[in-house]
C-alpha cells in the first residue's frame, strides 16, 4: 500500500510500505478514507522527527471496515467507522484506576505503531467507533480533535450561563467554541491575532472576538465584561505568551483549562501568576481524548452533536489533497506558503 512515512524533521516520503495483516482476534483493520493533519503533526514534522524512523504517519482519520479479527462483535466488515488512535499498557498503576489518558506507557498510531496517512491501518477493536449515516467521512475524521476538546471541557464542570475565553482559533479552539455554546455557555469571547480566524469562529457560535495583536489581552477582555473576567478560560493557541497571558483573563474564582501544548518554555511574569494566588483559580492540564469506559463518552457524545448538526466543522476544512500530496503540503505549511485550516487527504485519490 502507499503511505506517508516520516524519516525525520522535514524528512516525510510518500511510499510503499507493508499492508497490516490480523495478528490478534481482537484486530480490526480499516481501509482509510479520509485522514486530517493534527497541529501536533505540524511540530513533529518540523522539529521533532519521528518516535521510529520511516513510521507511518497520522492519527484523525475515518474509514470503512475491511477485516476482522475472530473475536471481534462491535463492527463488521463494510461498517463505516472512526477510531480513537490511542493505545493504553492496561497494567500500570492509572490504567488499573481506569485512567487511561494517564497511562505510564500511553501512545498513539503513528508513533510506535503505524498510522493513517496511508491506505490502511490497523486498531484494537475496541478503538473503533461505529458512525451514524448522518456522519461523513469528511466529518468523521475530525470526531479526534473534538473528543479532545470535549475531555477538556468536562474537567471544567462547564456550567449554563458560564462566560467562557478561548485562546487561539485553529481546529481545537474552534470546536471549543461549539462546545462551549452545546454546554450553554451564556458568551463565548475568541481570542487571536488573525481577524480571518476570529470572523470563522463568530461564524461558529463565538460571540465576540478580540485580535490580541500587540494587546494585553486582559484589558480588553476586562472592559468587555465589566471588569470581571470569564468563569472558564480555554488555551488551545499552544504559545507560550498565551500559555502566560491565559491566567489572567479568568474572573476571581474561575478556570483555566490548558489544550494547547507549548513548544518552549513558558516564561510567567508576576502579574499573570499573581493572578492564580490572589484570584483563587483552578487550573487544568488535559491530554488526549480517553476516558473509561474506553475510548470514552467523548467519542460518542461528539458522534451524537455531529449527527445532530451541532458539531459543524465542514468550514473549518481548506484543503481536500491526495496523500502523494503530503510532503510538499507540509513544507508549505511550515513556510506560511498560504492559508491552511484543516488539511484533509484521501487515500483512493
Amino acid at each position: 500500500m502507499k503511505a506517508l512515512n516520516l524519516y525525520g524533521p522535514r524528512d516525510l516520503r510518500f511510499e510503499d510500505a507493508p499492508n497490516p495483516v490480523l495478528e490478534h482476534d481482537t484486530d480490526v483493520i480499516i481501509k482509510v478514507k479520509v485522514a486530517g493533519i493534527c497541529g501536533s503533526d505540524i511540530h513533529r514534522y518540523a522539529k521533532l522527527g519521528p518516535y521510529i524512523k520511516g513510521m507511518t504517519w497520522g492519527h484523525e482519520f475515518s474509514g470503512e471496515v475491511a477485516e476482522v479479527g475472530k473475536a471481534v462483535t462491535n463492527v463488521k466488515v463494510g461498517d463505516r467507522v472512526t477510531a480513537c488512535p490511542a493505545l493504553y499498557c492496561g497494567t500500570c498503576e492509572y490504567c488499573n484506576k481506569g485512567e487511561f489518558a494517564r497511562c505510564e506507557h500511553l501512545s498513539v498510531i503513528g508513533a510506535l505503531n503505524p498510522g493513517a496517512f496511508a491506505e490502511y491501518v490497523k486498531l484494537p477493536a475496541e478503538n473503533v467507533v461505529k458512525l451514524p449515516d448522518e456522519v461523513g467521512y469528511d466529518v468523521a475524521s475530525l470526531v479526534e480533535p473534538s473528543s479532545v476538546v470535549v475531555h477538556g471541557i468536562y474537567k471544567t464542570s462547564m456550567e449554563a450561563g458560564d462566560d467562557v475565553a478561548i485562546i487561539g482559533c485553529g481546529t481545537i479552539g474552534l470546536l471549543a467554541v461549539q462546545w462551549a455554546k452545546i454546554f450553554g455557555a451564556r458568551h463565548v469571547y475568541a481570542l487571536d491575532i488573525d481577524d480571518s480566524k476570529l470572523e470563522l469562529a463568530k461564524q461558529l457560535g463565538a460571540d465576540f472576538g478580540i485580535n490580541t495583536k500587540d494587546i494585553e489581552p486582559h484589558e480588553k477582555l476586562f472592559e468587555m465584561t465589566g471588569n470581571r473576567g470569564v468563569d472558564i478560560v480555554v488555551e488551545s493557541a499552544g504559545s507560550p505568551i498565551t500559555s502566560a497571558q491565559a491566567f489572567s483573563l479568568a474572573r476571581k474564582g474561575g478556570k483555566v483549562v490548558f489544550m494547547g501544548i507549548p513548544y518552549g518554555d513558558v516564561m510567567v511574569k508576576r502579574f499573570y501568576f499573581e493572578r492564580i494566588v490572589r484570584n483563587e483559580l483552578s487550573v487544568y492540564g488535559s491530554w488526549n481524548a480517553i476516558s473509561a469506559p474506553f475510548p470514552g463518552k467523548e467519542w460518542q457524545t461528539t458522534v451524537h452533536f455531529m449527527k445532530e448538526g451541532k458539531l459543524n466543522v465542514t468550514p473549518m476544512i481548506t484543503h481536500h489533497l491526495s496523500l502523494k500530496e503530503g510532503p510538499a503540503t507540509f513544507e508549505k505549511i511550515i513556510n506560511r506558503d498560504g492559508h491552511f485550516g484543516k488539511v484533509l487527504f484521501y487515500p483512493e485519490k
